[in-house]
């Protein structure tokens, strides 16, 4: 499955922005999806997770109660909702597919997106 990541950007503390993965090749619908992120000189984290059928989501403490993981399998899209960001949410943010459908924050990640960059200024 090839993956690419959109509508990272610029937005003020506070703000919203919601997060796109589009993904090509028949194994999305089968996937597990997550997206995960890199901050300048840090490692990169798991954000958020979401089974294959959406029946189960997965969240990073930093990131739960702001952000909302959701798929799509007739649009062949994982979304990643992000309310009330925060300056610590500034890095690249990267979706990736789990081919064996779970998408917890344990999962094999094999396939990669390239990134989308979210800076939250304060």
């Amino acid at each position: 499955v090839q993956l690419q990541a959109s509508g990272g950007g610029l937005v003020q503390a506070g703000g919203s922005l919601r997060l796109s993965c589009a993904a090509s090749g028949h194994t999305f619908r089968s996937s597990g999806m997550g997206w995960f992120r890199q901050a300048p000189g840090k490692e990169r984290e798991f954000v958020a997770g979401i089974s294959w059928n959406g029946g189960r989501t997965y969240y990073a403490d930093s990131v739960k109660g702001r952000f909302t993981i959701s798929r799509d399998n007739a649009k062949n899209t994982v979304y990643l909702q992000m309310n009330s960001l925060k300056p610590e949410d500034t890095a690249v943010y990267y979706c990736a597919a789990d081919l064996r459908g779970n998408g917890n924050p344990t999962a094999g990640f094999g396939s990669w997106g390239q990134g989308t960059l979210v800076t939250v200024s304060s």
